[in-house]
């Protein structure tokens, strides 16, 4: 076999908020549904019934001081750390994001300069060749935004990129919206260099798809539920049913071209990492997976060993949730969950847009 570039994961970092909010946290929340009416159902059987189909306990907020550029440099430091890595000879920084540095008091959406500008300048990277880019696409962008790297490091041997994922969605949040109760805020990055080998490594396939005409408008900006809040202030709506049938519909399609691509089938796969945005639904992705692959009767413990899970207790923290549970994992912080080399993991994210992206990797 020919000598060929692979772009490979040479250090992982991540930052955990520091403030745990439990579901209790939610009991004297006033929540209204989308037509504007009080919802007349007890808070404690509301919050149950959304922690038995998203599976969150907890979830994990920015302190009043941070913004969501600050704990993408966090992140950043940890996975500059983990590897080594001279921050000078980065080619690239990639921040993944959708709603820039939201201030945690008036909750306006500051994106000007790009977050991977402010990422670099907080690294205090003098390099001028040091690209510094920003990437929206919903919550599979951390995704997109490795798959990106990997066309630009693939033409070149020794090229790095910092891909970084961020995001601070309780400030972006309806309080008056169950679904307010989901979202969560962290940062994930990894850095990729492009390797030269014979054998294939690091990248192996990535599809990706954007179906906007059908199910483009499935998250939006809007006003609060609550007619009497503020109507200045727009925060994140999302259709979750539908949303949900998309996902279970469309992922399993995405994740099966992936593996055809790369010449792989499911048992070849260590790992899956789904973005972690509910815990019922990544479970019926992955079921149906299986069932692609004629494995109809998979049991639950089964899903659990080869899909990892943080959403109990990090919530859903969109472009974060995949990097963080990859440094997680690769770091064994995970118990029952490691990574060794010669491993395929298969990553999927869905989000806004309505976008979906998956890849295939070797350890």
């Amino acid at each position: 076999m020919s000598e060929r570039c692979y772009s490979v994961i040479i250090g992982t970092g991540s930052y955990i908020p520091t403030e745990v909010v439990k579901n209790d946290t939610f009991l004297d929340r006033d929540f209204y549904d989308d037509q504007g009416c009080r919802i007349d159902r007890a808070n404690t059987e509301i919050i149950e019934k959304l922690r038995a189909i998203t599976g969150i306990d907890e979830r994990r907020y920015v302190t009043d001081d941070l913004v969501t550029s600050d704990i993408a440099f966090f992140a950043a430091e940890d996975a500059l750390a983990s590897s080594g890595t001279d921050k000078e000879s980065l080619d690239y920084i990639i921040v993944a994001h959708n709603f820039g540095d939201v201030d945690h008091q008036n909750r306006k959406s500051d994106l000007v300069p790009s977050l991977a500008s402010r990422v670099k300048r907080h690294l205090k990277i003098n390099n001028p060749y040091t690209v510094a880019m920003d990437i929206p696409f919903g919550c599979p962008g951390w995704l997109q935004g490795t798959i990106q790297a990997d066309f630009v490091l693939r033409a070149s041997p020794g090229k790095r990129a910092l891909v970084i994922g961020a995001e601070t969605l309780s400030r972006v949040s309806d309080p008056h919206d169950r679904d307010s109760m989901i979202y969560a805020d962290g940062a994930g990055a990894i850095i990729l260099e492009s390797v030269p080998s014979t054998n294939p490594k690091g990248i192996l396939s990535h599809v990706s798809r954007s179906d906007a005409v059908e199910y483009g408008t499935m998250l939006h900006m809007g006003q609060s539920n609550n007619p009497a809040y503020d109507h200045d202030a727009i925060f994140l709506k999302m259709q979750g049913h539908k949303l949900y049938k998309y996902a279970l519909k469309t992922v399993p399609k995405v994740v099966k071209q992936c593996l055809d691509d790369a010449g792989l089938s499911l048992t070849d796969i260590k790992k899956i990492f789904l973005h972690q945005a509910n815990q019922k639904m990544d479970e019926q992705i992955t079921k149906r997976v299986y069932e692609i692959y004629g494995q109809k009767n998979i049991g639950q413990q089964a899903i659990h060993d080869i899909m990892p899970l943080t959403i109990s207790w990090l919530g859903n923290s969109s472009v974060a949730t995949v990097p963080t549970l990859m440094d997680l994992t690769f770091k064994n912080k995970l118990n029952g969950h490691h990574v060794v080399t010669g491993d395929n993991v298969l990553i999927a994210s869905v989000g806004a847009g309505m976008n979906v992206s998956a890849l295939v990797y070797r350890i």
